[in-house]
């Protein structure tokens, strides 16, 4: 289980900024890497909010 919550957390984290560095570069021409590790650590963390939520109202 544990071993699946990593994994979960690796590949979310590494979608999120290629998908932000991808918009970065493709819209403003450059892609900071601040912005990018900033906006895939707070999608991250709003998805896992958001799967918190989900287990909760799952269990009732």
């Amino acid at each position: 289980m544990m071993l699946r919550e990593l994994a979960i957390l690796i590949l979310v984290l590494a979608g999120f900024a290629s998908a932000t560095a991808a918009y970065l570069a493709a819209f403003h021409g450059e892609a900071p890497v601040k912005e990018i590790v900033s906006t895939a650590f707070a999608a991250t963390l709003g998805m896992y909010v958001g799967r918190y939520i989900e287990r909760g109202l799952a269990r009732g």
